[in-house]
């Protein structure tokens, strides 16, 4: 038999056991759990989150994605054709797309019908980046690398000041659409990270008919390419959950080839070749709370679930960490997945109490992260699975600084409650005979709401009342979070990172000054010489020069301390055995279209 006819024959099995699912009334619908009220917007270039980057990635794709087997992390065509081609000197990047991608059906294309990506999508896409419609939340991406895009930036931003429409037609000489399927980029310098930008959901590609025909609302009615549609917008109940449903015209995307030797114990290399997606619906509910989450997981109306810290005792073994016998005979398979994490907690270098640089405002700061017990919260709230450590790098990244015994020269991270008072002695405060700091009003702080949020509070409220400082603490929704410190409008925050992509520069950048907020610069962080040294190192190949760049300029943050931490948390996952071909991660999360159930399983909810 031919390939052709078997590839003909395999879809005619397809539709036929489709109808077969259908009819028995057996609809595969993943049931997943966010921890968080949800997404703030749909809409790629709108979106900073965690929560927003695993919603817009089930409905938009990028030109590059991550292999979802393989292991350390490796790049691979999405909606390209095959790998970018560049120039010798890395600054001309051409690009071929993939044909006959299309966009999802919606009333805002001719008769309804979904039409075919091109090139000048793409360039549309990413120009939305300079539109200040759009706050320029993104626009640190792309900034300073393409060939005329700040100027086409400014000169749209002097358009609209001046009461005239943002112009989509207008030129950027280094992004030219060569044919219907092919396009070139001209970077103002070999920018070594732009490889990894080309996966990040921010950069995901949407048609400009869905943006002018829907507007403001658009954020709430996605429209791309990806494996699943938002077939309602009721679909999305703010604050509540949101349904994924297949999309029927999903081009011919496949489950990967490439998987490690340890994958296979899962049997994640069985549907190998396959086409995707499995399922027909992704039902993602939100929690704010763990324990409402943890309780339907239990109650297997959940098919995969994180382990909340209340319920790790009860489910793994404290010396071994890994899952109790007991557990694991219900039928529950477990996952560890070390994060590219940045916990911390921010200071706004913009307030007036804690901001600043002269060397009193840099002791204050000192002072009150040489005053957190990171250590205690780790065993507290993480059963001391986390890694502590000094720094914005965290573990597995160049200028780490822990790698192979270097630590970081100076460290302000407690406890060292006599050092921090006197730290607050050079900050030009007394202590009082009671304990208290002298004239140093309550420090206001912000976080998300929740009861583990409220404990974690409870314990640095503690940490900084041994060195006399009060602490004037703001518990609120994590969109209300994310506007306050988008507006700078919180002096102290709580915050956590995970690496967009693995290079420290990532990192890095979360202190460069032109990406202060509303940018990933929550700190508002400014020293030029700092900036200066992160222009270097962009266009820097990795090696032992650039990991010496990335220590001092490590060193310099560390220093001058506008954040308190670090804390790189390992993630604990559990499913259910009918779930198949999970693999978790948190470096990216466009990986619902490879997760596939066994609707029959006995053990199953029907």
């Amino acid at each position: 038999m031919s390939v052709q006819r078997m590839l003909s024959l395999a879809a005619v099995i397809g539709t036929m056991l489709a109808a077969v699912t259908f009819a028995w009334g057996q609809e595969k619908i993943l049931r997943v759990p966010m921890a968080t009220e949800g997404p703030k917007t749909l809409d790629p270039v709108q979106g900073s989150t965690t929560y927003e980057n695993r919603c817009c990635s089930q409905f938009y794709q990028t030109l590059l994605q991550y292999k979802y087997l393989k292991r350390p992390l490796e790049l691979e065509p999405l909606l390209l054709a095959e790998m970018p081609q560049i120039s010798d000197d890395g600054r001309l990047w051409r690009f071929r797309l993939k044909e006959g991608i299309m966009f999802h059906d919606d009333p805002c294309f001719e008769g309804g019908k979904g039409r075919e990506l091109k090139a000048s999508d793409v360039i549309y896409s990413w120009k939305r980046l300079a539109d200040p419609a759009y706050r320029y939340k993104n626009w640190w991406l792309l900034d300073g690398q393409i060939v005329g895009f700040n100027e086409y930036k400014d000169k749209q931003a002097k358009r609209v000041d001046a009461g005239e429409p943002f112009d989509y037609e207008a030129e950027v000489p280094g992004l030219r659409v060569l044919s219907d399927y092919e396009f070139e980029v001209e970077l103002t310098e070999p920018v070594q990270q732009f490889a990894w930008k080309l996966a990040m959901f921010q950069l995901a590609v949407v048609p400009r008919e869905a943006v002018e025909t829907y507007g403001t609302k658009f954020s709430g009615h996605p429209v791309g390419t990806g494996p699943f549609i938002l077939a309602s917008e009721s679909d999305w109940k703010r604050g509540t959950s949101i349904l994924f449903t297949r999309n029927p015209n999903y081009w011919d995307d496949r489950y990967p080839t490439e998987w490690m030797p340890e994958d296979e114990q899962y049997g994640f290399h069985k549907p190998a070749g396959q086409r995707i997606p499995f399922v027909d619906k992704v039902q993602v509910t939100f929690f704010v709370q763990s324990q409402p989450q943890w309780l339907e997981f239990q109650a297997r109306n959940l098919d995969i679930s994180t382990v909340p810290d209340f319920a790790f005792e009860q489910m793994f073994s404290r010396r071994t960490k890994e899952l109790k016998r007991s557990e694991a005979r219900k039928g529950l398979v477990h996952f560890k997945v070390p994060l590219l994490d940045f916990i911390f907690r921010g200071f706004n270098m913009e307030d007036p109490l804690l901001g600043g640089y002269t060397p009193e405002k840099k002791a204050l700061r000192q002072a009150i992260s040489l005053a957190i017990d990171w250590d205690e919260m780790n065993d507290a709230y993480y059963w001391g699975t986390c890694v502590v450590y000094d720094g914005p790098i965290p573990p597995g990244l160049d200028g780490f600084p822990q790698t192979e015994g270097h630590r970081a020269p100076v460290s302000y991270r407690g406890p060292d409650y006599e050092r921090a008072r006197q730290k607050l002695i050079e900050a030009g405060y007394e202590i009082g005979p009671d304990g208290k700091v002298v004239g140093l009003p309550p420090i206001e702080f912000y976080t998300s709401r929740g009861a583990v949020s409220e404990k974690m509070v409870a314990l640095l409220e503690r940490n900084l009342d041994e060195v006399g400082i009060k602490l004037n603490p703001h518990f609120v929704d994590f969109s209300e979070l994310i506007e306050a410190v988008n507006n700078k409008k919180a002096p102290f925050f709580s915050f956590a990172w995970g690496s967009d992509y693995p290079d420290a520069e990532n990192n890095l950048a979360l202190f460069y000054s032109p990406n202060v907020s509303p940018g990933s610069n929550h700190f508002n962080y400014f020293r030029p010489e700092y900036d200066e040294l992160y222009r270097k190192i962009r266009t820097m190949p990795p090696g032992p020069e650039r990991t010496a760049i990335y220590e001092k300029m490590r060193d310099m943050i560390i220093e001058d301390a506008p954040y308190a931490g670090s804390l790189a948390r390992t993630r604990y996952y559990l499913n259910w055995e009918w779930v198949k071909n999970f693999k978790p991660t948190e470096t990216f999360y466009n990986y619902f279209k490879y997760i596939d159930l066994d609707v029959n399983h006995e053990e199953r909810p029907k």
